[in-house]
């Protein structure tokens, strides 16, 4: 069993920005990340190699779940082995698609 992690999307609050970062909005959304980056984790708690370790902090759990072969019971997704996650960063948050590979 593997997870498939996959970067959907980058958002930028500008005004939070410019309110709260010290480069304002010039910052621009994460540097870690793009949009379409895939990964995947195969166990041993070993975040994949060029991961954010803040997002990796923010998504283990739910990897570890769908690491274990659990099905998701949540009924709002239509398919019990994806799930998507945000990180927790509230200026520039990045959007995850997690799925389980059998």
């Amino acid at each position: 069993m593997k997870v498939k992690i996959t970067v959907l999307k980058k958002e930028l609050y500008s005004d939070y920005a410019d309110e709260f970062l010290t480069e304002g909005a010039a910052a621009g959304a994460c540097p870690e990340l793009d949009v379409g980056n895939t990964f995947f984790y195969e166990g041993g708690a070993v975040m994949p190699e060029g991961f954010c370790p803040y997002a990796w902090i923010d998504l283990y759990p739910s990897i570890c779940s769908l690491m274990g072969g659990r099905e998701l019971t949540n009924t709002w997704y239509k398919n019990p082995k994806i799930k998507l996650l945000c990180c927790t960063d509230g200026v520039r948050p990045v959007l995850f698609k997690l799925e389980q590979i059998d």
